[in-house]
């Protein structure tokens, strides 16, 4: 069953948006957006909170997300993290959960 994780990065005087910047302009999102298993890697920006960036990724499965963790692209993104000295906070949600009666609420 897929799963999608919100990773809350924090940190000061713009790190977590430069964070996200390199990532993306580095070219690491894109290699980890093409993993066997990865179904989206997004960042999406603050608005109430100009030093949080939010990272919604998305997962085939636990064995697909394991297989990221012990990759080598991992290792780059944990070196990035500690560069812009961020802070996290990881939330996790299972695909698929929304009850009927959230449906009428939607505009799809």
């Amino acid at each position: 069953m897929s799963f999608s994780m919100n990773l809350y990065y924090k940190g000061g005087n713009g790190s977590a948006r430069a964070f996200a910047q390199e990532m993306v302009s580095s070219g690491i999102v894109d290699k980890i957006r093409r993993m066997d298993g990865c179904l989206r890697y997004e960042y999406f920006v603050s608005l109430s909170d100009p030093e949080m960036v939010l990272l919604i990724d998305t997962w085939r499965d636990q064995k697909a997300l394991d297989e990221y963790h012990s990759s080598p692209l991992m290792g780059v993104v944990a070196r990035l993290r500690e560069k812009y000295d961020l802070h996290m906070k990881a939330e996790r949600y299972t695909e698929n959960c929304m009850p009927d009666g959230d449906r009428p609420f939607l505009r799809i």
